[in-house]
């Protein structure tokens, strides 16, 4: 009996520690940046230049977009493209994204091809452009409204003209997109209506909520035949809870509509809250899936790399990461249900065990 009273004591002293790294902590997490969103030494680095656009496709819209090209750019090849929407926030570099120092970083270490990225702010109304971009008076019109209008501007408008002095491809599946908040759920609006155009979507603190139908992308998605996008999704727990829903939940949902319609889907789910902080930590490993190939590092001797399509008969399971101790799994809400139960089989087996043992020595 001291025996078995001993092994569920330390049963219980292994199991309950994984129980508390999933609990919702009283405050957000703050994640600390790796090395590969800092500057490293010897790494040769992109340019970045800065234009302005008034746009017909939002009549009577301006904004700013920046274009970073890579140190290995070569004209003679269409390139790879990635569109980040608030590109004021994607394109600082000492902000938390830091998207043109990771993407020198990577691309440096064949991690990832040659990319060409694109960063548009917002549209704005008005004379002049507000000095806090994410006050743009356009900006919930052109990011949260369910319709390809914003993709025409892309594709119509921004990439065309970046495309007069650039190589881009025309691969859909060399072509990511990516965002925040609001941001986030354009991202996905883009591909979801002109998967010809991009594949690859990477979405942070999505607002798949109810500001403007977003909601609704939990039941299109279980009703429509599965389209060719992979995608990444992360979010963090204390997130925001308005009158237009639940970021957190929302998210969880879009996970579950994605996972039942058998997407090529990754999540990372944390302890942050409505802000970059969280997605620009993990924004080097999310890049890494969103591109990654099955065959080992990108090589660029001989072609751009095609768009691997995931198998329709054998689609990919959906996948979700560790990070820093944060939870157990991508939902780990509902797994710590699943250990629970488990947890209480074993203590009961143990104490049945316990009770047959001490009834009689000869078993009778």
């Amino acid at each position: 009996m001291r025996r078995t009273s001993f092994a569920l004591a330390i049963l219980i002293a292994c199991v309950t520690p994984l129980f508390a790294q999933t609990e919702r902590p009283a405050e957000p997490q703050k994640y600390e940046h790796g090395p590969d969103s800092n500057p490293v030494a010897g790494v040769p680095e992109g340019t970045v230049t800065r234009h302005s656009w008034t746009s017909k496709i939002f009549d009577g819209t301006v904004r700013d977009y920046y274009v970073y090209v890579p140190a290995t750019y070569d004209a003679t090849r269409p390139t790879a493209v990635m569109v980040f929407q608030d590109g004021h926030a994607y394109v600082n570099k000492t902000g938390e994204f830091r998207v043109p120092v990771v993407f020198d970083n990577l691309i440096h270490k064949q991690e990832l091809p040659p990319i060409i990225g694109i960063f548009i702010d917002p549209g704005h109304r008005g004379e002049s452009l507000p000095k806090v971009r994410w006050e743009a008076n356009n900006r919930s019109v052109e990011y949260d409204t369910l319709s390809d209008q914003y993709s025409k501007l892309i594709l119509d408008e921004i990439l065309p003209e970046v495309g007069k002095t650039h190589n881009l491809t025309k691969d859909p599946g060399q072509r990511a997109i990516c965002g925040a908040s609001s941001g986030g759920i354009c991202a996905w609006t883009v591909a979801w209506e002109r998967p010809d155009a991009f594949r690859k979507v990477l979405s942070h603190i999505g607002s798949f909520t109810n500001i403007k139908g977003g909601h609704d992308y939990q039941a299109k998605i279980r009703k429509t035949t599965r389209k060719p996008i992979r995608v990444f999704l992360q979010d963090g727990d204390h997130d925001l809870n308005n009158q237009h829903g639940n970021w957190w939940l929302a998210n969880l949902e879009m996970e579950s509509s994605l996972q039942f319609a058998k997407y090529d889907l990754k999540t990372d789910w944390g302890h942050g809250a409505h802000n970059g902080n969280h997605g620009g930590v993990i924004l080097p490993d999310s890049l890494r899936w969103l591109w990654r190939k099955n065959d080992g590092p990108y090589k660029f001797d001989n072609e751009i790399l095609a768009f691997e399509e995931a198998d329709k008969n054998s689609p990919p399971p959906s996948q979700s990461i560790l990070f820093a101790g944060a939870r157990v799994s991508g939902c780990g809400h509902r797994l710590r249900k699943i250990f629970r139960s488990i947890l209480f089989l074993i203590v009961d087996s143990v104490v049945r065990c316990s009770r047959i043992t001490s009834f009689s020595p000869t078993g009778l």
